[in-house]
């Protein structure tokens, strides 16, 4: 396993961007061969020869060690309830643009060019033409118009992402021709080429106009009929919903029917049986450096499982052929090292290097008026903080892997800063106690437990998930444990991941823990714990509301404004040396309010990969928004044609 090392490959996400105006390698005239299997389908008439299913000018992907051979399952599993990510950052990727293998630049995608105005607020983005979705359909721009409608609409978008939406409003997104849309802010939005490589730049490829019509009221006379076939939708929003739901959700996974424009697609859907596969997409545009179709393995698959120590077990017998997710934990290491040559599989290292990989998030819009109070009072934060053990959470749940540190961005970052990562994080519990007696919380019951002013016992219900292999649970406990000792009642509540979402989104929740990303050069595009944005980490969606739009959430006070303020610093220039210097700002603003209280960061994880499979990048990176390995694991392959047995 070589360790991830990112000091050098990543040199700030915005210096670092290479604006390419071409396909990744230059396309060249030549024939084209394909898969046997659909080879098969051709000679029996069931598929158009593969230069017809090709667009006219594929993209050439370049791969990572060599060309590879077709064949093989590449086989994972997965757990119910919320998983979904287990497919999305495997195979699903496929926006306008992409990010290079070692995440250093960004390069085209769909699109085969991109021109961006001089004060970068218009982006005008050239389709490969002939692009066709899984079921032969052809992709056009009138699928991202189809798209736009739906992100415009209110009954079926009321809450927008916010890299769609500038100061003045959201994107104008206007149709050119069948081959050329253009995207327009209002004002500078230097950070829209990497957002679109990134994760939630998916939205904008993914809605199969000639698929998702006939469940759009509007286009649709007799749509009463779909409703009334549908159990689970009372109207046609609902039934929308269902058909159209967002690729980072289960219902998107749930729908075998919706075609797509990744590598290969879904057969039998998250949830329907224990099995969920995928299939190789006939009309995949992309082909490799000697004209062979891509993808190069034939499906994959998921086996539902119970736990993550059940996907252990499977790994131990060589039925995981790849995958870091659930198993890439210190604690498995020692299992996984001695079961390696039973399983047939190697390790390779994987950057999962955020601000924080885990932080404890107090709602700072909670709906309990005293407790959004007391959580509001910086002093609370800084009690708390204190009042944890981050060095014995390491050495017991971590085995000893890790640094005591706020959420703060990573040594390797360029803009690293020591003072931002140790702030506040020695354990002192008699700091701790003088902090919450000093805000008048120091009267306490029979059990020792502190009072808030109303009387009732200072308690906090903390949601936990046990996903990304983090141990979240064993770390609450201990959290829980260092709580009570300085007078503070902290219950732990386990939830899946869809429904602790659900919650927190809601900003029905008293606090949760999860992981921070922003500690290397995802912070410029993904700083989502240094200020309330975006729809994924939930520590003041009444804030964040209110920052994609006014007239929703609730105003913030004048010190959380300030770092709205600080960002637009980041995102209405494209000269990297002004957005550096507002990021900092930023950082430098969010860290000193403790607004997150991080407690442990890594140097990276793991994964395993069964011996005969290659292609696979080694370092894996990966961030919140960097759904790796999905942009590369169309050119995977298993040496052989097939799995080891």
């Amino acid at each position: 396993m070589k360790l991830p090392t990112y000091r050098h490959a990543l040199k700030g996400t915005v210096a670092s961007l290479c604006l390419m105006a071409a396909g990744a390698l230059p396309a060249y005239a030549q024939d084209y061969s394909e898969a046997p299997m659909l080879a098969e389908k051709v000679a029996a008439g069931e598929l158009p020869p593969v230069e017809d299913r090709l667009p006219t000018d594929p993209m050439v992907m370049e791969v990572l060690d060599e060309v590879g051979e077709y064949g093989g399952t590449l086989r994972r599993a997965i757990l119910g309830g919320g998983d979904q990510h287990n497919m999305v950052r495997l195979i699903s990727n496929e926006n306008l643009l992409r990010w290079n293998a070692d995440w250093s630049a960004v390069v085209p995608n769909i699109a085969e060019s991109y021109d961006v105005s001089e004060d970068a607020t218009t982006f005008t983005f050239k389709l490969r033409e002939g692009i066709r979705w899984s079921d032969g359909a052809p992709f056009t721009a009138d699928d991202i118009m189809f798209w736009y409608e739906v992100f415009g609409d209110e009954r079926l978008t009321p809450s927008k992402h916010p890299m769609y939406v500038g100061d003045s409003g959201p994107v104008e997104v206007t149709k050119i021709d069948d081959t050329t849309v253009e995207f327009k802010f209002g004002e500078a939005n230097g950070l829209f080429l990497q957002n679109m490589a990134y994760g939630f730049g998916y939205y904008v490829v993914n809605y199969p106009r000639h698929y998702l019509e006939q469940f759009h009221t509007d286009y649709n006379d007799d749509i009463q009929a779909l409703i009334d076939a549908e159990p689970a939708a009372s109207d046609w929003v609902q039934l929308f919903n269902l058909r159209a739901g967002p690729m980072h959700t289960p219902a998107f996974w749930q729908n075998a029917n919706r075609p797509t424009l990744h590598p290969w697609h879904i057969e039998e859907g998250y949830g329907t049986t224990q099995r969920m596969v995928a299939s190789r997409n006939p009309y995949y545009w992309k082909v490799d450096e000697s004209g062979q179709q891509l993808p190069y393995i034939d499906q994959v698959t998921w086996e539902q499982v119970e736990d993550p120590e059940a996907i252990l077990l499977r790994a131990f017998n060589g039925e995981i052929d790849y995958m870091a997710r659930h198993i890439g934990r210190p604690a498995n290491l020692a299992g996984l090292t001695d079961n390696a040559e039973r399983g047939q599989y190697g390790f390779y290292g994987v950057g999962d290097i955020g601000a924080s990989q885990a932080a404890l998030m107090f709602n700072l819009n909670n709906q309990d008026p005293a407790l959004n109070e007391i959580v509001n009072t910086f002093e609370f934060r800084q009690a708390m903080s204190h009042a944890i053990d981050r060095q014995e959470i390491i050495d017991l749940v971590y085995l000893g892997v890790g640094a005591p540190v706020q959420t703060s961005p990573h040594p390797s970052a360029p803009f690293y800063n020591e003072d931002w990562s140790k702030q506040h994080t020695a354990f002192d519990p008699d700091a701790a106690n003088a902090l919450l007696d000093g805000m008048g919380l120091d009267q306490r019951d029979d059990d020792g437990f502190r009072l808030r002013p109303d009387g009732e016992r200072l308690t906090f219900v903390f949601l936990v998930a046990d996903v990304f292999g983090f141990q979240y649970p064993d770390v609450m406990e201990l959290v829980s444990e260092y709580a009570a000792n300085v007078g503070v009642d902290i219950q732990v509540r386990a939830s899946d991941r869809s429904r602790l979402q659900e919650v927190a989104s809601a900003a029905e929740h008293d606090g949760y823990i999860w992981n921070c990303p922003g500690g290397l050069s995802d912070a410029y595009t993904n700083p989502d714990c240094y200020l309330p944005r975006g729809q994924a980490v939930y520590w003041a969606p009444e804030w964040a509301a209110w920052g994609v739009d006014p007239a929703t959430g609730t105003e913030p006070p004048e010190n959380i404004k300030a770092l709205f303020t600080a960002y637009e610093g980041v995102t209405g220039s494209a000269d990297p040396a002004v957005q550096l210097a507002a990021l900092e700002d930023l950082i430098e603003q969010s860290t000193s309010q403790l607004l997150t209280i991080g407690l442990m960061q890594s140097d990276g994880a793991f994964g395993i990969a069964r011996n005969n499979l290659r292609n696979y990048p080694d370092p894996m990176p990966i961030a919140g928004q960097l759904w790796t390995p999905a942009p590369y694991t169309a050119q995977f392959f298993f040496e052989g044609g097939d799995n080891l047995d």
